[in-house]
């Protein structure tokens, strides 16, 4: 087990992550704008934004761009740069680094080579949503951006349909009436809250159910980035038992669906039908291809 005290001194630098504001610059604290002022360098996803951050509080230390295009390429240099005992800053550009942000990556190897990694509390758009939701915070399960394509954004609603925790999401403004049809038809009419534009001057709340969310994104110009706060399943949804939406088709059906909609080889296909019906892949075959 690997015991990491974080304000004792080491022989190495440490990396600090280092949340930055949403949109309310008056949300950085005091303790980030010394960490920022203090590391020798600054990891930015985007160096223009951070730029202007630093600009506004008079901070002059390097920035160096870490995005998801050049993260391997960078990981390195900041590493032997903690080796070197040079303490690092780590920013996205708004929010937690690492929360649907780079960072992840960086931290996992910092700390697996003992560097000492600490985080700084700060802004986080899915916790402020969370909790102005009027929802559930005993339990929440944070998810992030969901997939663009239908079939895989369907896909993954079908795995959180009977979470009973409060389900948070990110979404862009442009493909928020696509996520909310797709939450309705998975879903159903549960409670919802959208948080749009939160800390900035026009923030707002928007409460109530999946299908008046639609309503008014139908009947509104939709503008900034939203977080998404979902009502949990039901005791009656965890429970509940779903049909197989194969139950009603013939072997040979259920093959060419996932021939069509899959787009599995006809082999491929056989084997997975098999899986779902627990049958042998010989009897499924024989089925399919001989009856």
């Amino acid at each position: 087990m690997q015991s990491q005290k974080s304000f004792e001194e080491h022989q190495t630098g440490t990396l600090f992550i280092i949340p930055t504001p949403i949109g309310n610059l008056q949300d950085i604290t005091i303790r980030a704008l010394e960490i920022l002022k203090q590391v020798h360098t600054v990891a930015a996803e985007d160096t223009r934004n951070t730029k202007k951050l630093f600009n506004h509080f008079e901070i002059l230390t390097p920035l160096i761009s870490y995005h998801e295009h050049n993260r391997k390429a960078r990981e390195q240099m900041l590493l032997d740069l903690l080796e070197e005992g040079k303490d690092v800053g780590l920013v996205s550009d708004a929010g937690m680094p690492a929360i649907s942000d780079p960072g992840q990556e960086l931290v996992q190897a910092a700390a697996a080579a003992g560097y000492p990694v600490v985080v700084l509390p700060g802004a986080n758009a899915a916790l402020v949503a969370l909790v102005g939701s009027g929802l559930s915070t005993d339990s929440y399960q944070f998810y992030g951006f969901l997939p663009r394509k239908k079939k895989e954004l369907t896909g993954e609603l079908e795995k959180l349909r009977k979470v009973a925790a409060t389900l948070l999401f990110y979404e862009s403004p442009h493909r928020l009436k696509e996520t909310l049809a797709a939450l309705q038809e998975v879903f159903g009419n549960r409670r919802i809250a959208l948080g749009r534009e939160l800390t900035k001057r026009y923030e707002e709340f928007l409460r109530g159910t999946i299908q008046e969310a639609m309503e008014w994104a139908s009947s509104e110009t939709v503008r900034g980035e939203f977080c998404l706060v979902v009502e949990g399943a039901s005791e009656a949804e965890q429970f509940e038992e779903v049909q197989a939406f194969w139950q009603d088709m013939s072997v040979q059906e259920h093959v060419d669906w996932y021939i069509e909609n899959e787009d599995l080889p006809s082999k491929q296909a056989i084997k997975q039908v098999a899986v779902d019906r627990q049958l042998p892949k010989r009897d499924v075959y024989q089925a399919y291809h001989v009856e």
